[in-house]
């Protein structure tokens, strides 16, 4: 019989091993577990106590902000057979297995466009005819709106699942530190063994050791713990004995320092974690703003872009009618075969120039739809459908003091400074010296307790107590900290600073940006109504202009078109980048744009009066 064997045999041997005992004393150790564990223990789910932070970081922000509930996420369980390769493998062909199939130079391309086409909706068979689709309500195909584009952004956009997930994140870092401030429950059970030789003759001793113990940090600094701890010793070679020798003590303990370490600076982690939750939420509702104000650039854009397409389809439509005139001129005998030639050419251009903003507008569509989250081969199309922006009627100082007030992000910053001002206090703490206090006060068991540890004996308590000093003989690396966080917190002075002018700047730019827009609209529809009377007058003339003039006409009209629509674009994201600089936009609970008192369709109720700017 080997040695590990025989020790378990003499621990099995003995016949009046009192089991009712310890079966006593480890049930009424997990009853003391369960009750210190039931008391402590959050009623809630983590999910739930992560939505509750959620909730109340975005309620302290103020207004209409939303407290999001992001769903459970199944990849969290998903797998992958290649997950823990130390090197995964990598598909990277030689060009001697890559093959490449050239097109034939004479083939149909309308067809190849046409394809391409159908997984838009669109049925075409020319350029023309695919411009009339696309411009052509279809009922066969979704349909989006702007509002509708802004909720579904809000519900599927995977950049806003993302901002969601940050703010998360800083709730769960905030239930860690929580955590790590309440009591802490610990259960250690140690099982060892010791062997003792004396001439050739040893003594093998069995000690088991349970410490079951909660701790807990004080606000102030320091800590607290108690523990309940057992302990049994059994003479495995001494049969004579027929037992085993146990004994049980309740031990408090606290160290409390004085001086370094003392006072708030010891929640400084804590502090800090309450801190970021409300600039988590700050950026998370900045974000929602950013986020419609760049969903609906997009959208202005698509539409931008089926205004080019209407206006080079309305242009191929005259200058087809030129070209059908100058044939007849040219078979009439009455001008040269060479302004057939110009007129001809300058539609074969028109739709050259239609097939480009065809592909371009497809291609934006397919970006839009990976911006919504919706699957690539989702037709789509997008409406009319708009939002009432009127210009702003405000001075640019108005605009500025509304900015400094509002902006967000520069409440972050403007209370990231007071961070770095609770830096150098705690690195000035740092430099004092060390004065702490500590207590130890244990209330043991009689040895040899049968009764499984539990009969405390409080008139034989044992008590230590201690006090000590260290002078900081040695504190360069402290103050040289300290003058870190000094230099740390002059730079984000400078900073907020900068950010400070910088939004300034920006709400006055934003705000110069509109009436730039309003007035280059106005000169391109001015153009617009010169243009298409300069084309009414050669249409009176047209018997006597050739046809490079009414080509120079048309041209001159679609560029003034063009030049009108996009300024209307840029009239529409002037504005809602003068909202967002000034942060004035609202975003509702479903990703909708909401109206302001003063603009068509806003409610009636008045929005409250702006608080004035904190000093930094």
């Amino acid at each position: 019989m080997n040695k590990s064997n025989k020790i378990a045999h003499l621990f099995a041997q003995r016949s009046d091993f009192d089991r009712s005992s310890a079966i006593w004393g480890n049930v009424t150790s997990l009853a003391i577990l369960a009750t210190l564990a039931g008391c402590y223990s959050n009623p809630l789910s983590v999910d739930e106590q992560i939505n509750h932070l959620i909730h109340s970081g975005s309620k302290s922000v103020g207004g209409d902000t939303l407290s999001p509930k992001p769903p459970a996420r199944d990849i969290a369980n998903e797998t992958s057979k290649t997950q823990d390769e130390k090197q995964p493998s990598s598909v990277n062909l030689p060009a001697a297995l890559l093959t490449y199939s050239p097109a034939d130079e004479k083939r149909d391309v309308t067809e190849r466009l046409r394809r391409y086409a159908l997984a838009e909706g669109l049925t075409i068979e020319n350029a023309e005819h695919a411009a009339e689709a696309l411009l052509a309500p279809n009922p066969q195909i979704t349909t989006l709106g702007i509002r509708d584009a802004f909720r579904t952004a809000q519900a599927s956009g995977r950049e806003y699942r993302n901002a969601e997930d940050d703010f998360v994140i800083s709730a769960i870092r905030l239930l860690i530190e929580r955590h790590l401030w309440g009591p802490r429950l610990f259960n250690d059970t140690t099982l060892g063994i010791v062997g003792n030789g004396v001439g050739g003759r040893f003594d093998h001793t069995l000690d088991v050791v349970n410490k079951l113990k909660a701790t807990q940090q004080l606000p102030y600094g320091g800590s607290l713990e108690a523990a309940w701890i057992v302990r049994a010793t059994d003479q495995l070679r001494e049969s004579a004995t027929q037992g085993y020798n146990s004994s049980s003590s309740l031990a408090l303990s606290g160290n409390i320092p004085l001086l370094r370490g003392a006072g708030l600076v010891a929640q400084e982690d804590l502090i800090q974690a309450e801190r970021n939750l409300i600039y988590a939420a700050r950026d998370f509702e900045r974000f929602r703003r950013d986020f419609l104000v760049s969903i609906a650039s997009d959208y202005f854009g698509l539409l931008q872009d089926r205004a080019l397409i209407a206006n080079q389809l309305r242009q191929i439509w005259s200058l087809q009618e030129l070209e059908r005139s100058t044939d007849a001129k040219v078979k009439a005998g009455r001008v040269e075969e060479f302004e057939l030639g110009i007129a001809s050419n300058r539609v074969q251009s028109a739709r050259s120039s239609l097939l480009s903003l065809i592909d371009r507008y497809i291609f934006a569509i397919e970006r839009f739809k990976i911006r919504l989250g919706l699957p690539l081969d989702q037709a789509i199309a997008i409406s009319d459908e708009m939002i009432d922006l009127p210009d702003p009627e405000v001075d640019q100082t108005r605009a500025a003091e509304l900015a400094l007030q509002y902006r967000l992000d520069l409440q972050n910053r403007r209370d990231a400074l007071d961070d770095y001002r609770r830096g150098v206090a705690n690195a000035r703490n740092g430099l004092l010296p060390d004065l702490n206090l500590a207590g130890t006060v244990t209330m043991p068991t009689a040895s040899g307790d049968a009764t499984g540890g539990l009969a405390i004996q409080p008139d034989e308590v044992n008590y230590a107590a201690s006090a000590t000093l260290s002078l900081p003989l040695d504190r360069r690396i402290e103050r040289l900290n300290l003058r870190t966080a000094m230099i740390n917190l002059e730079r984000q002075s400078r900073d907020y600073a900068v950010a400070r002018d910088n939004v300034v700047a920006q709400v006055r730019d934003s705000l110069r940006a509109v009436d730039t827009a309003r007035l280059q609209l106005r000169l391109a529809e001015e153009q617009v109504k010169i243009n298409r009377r300069r084309l009414v007058g050669l249409e009176l003339q047209k018997d006597t202009i050739d046809a490079q003039t009414r080509v120079d006409a048309e041209n001159d009209l679609l560029v003034s078109e063009n030049d009108r629509d996009r300024s209307i674009t840029s009239l529409r994201n002037a504005v809602l980048n003068y909202l967002l600089a000034s942060d004035q936009l609202r975003v509702t609970n479903d990703g909708d744009f909401q109206p302001l008192p003063g603009m068509p369709g806003a409610a009636s109720t008045p929005a409250p009066a702006a608080p004035e700017e904190p000093k930094p």
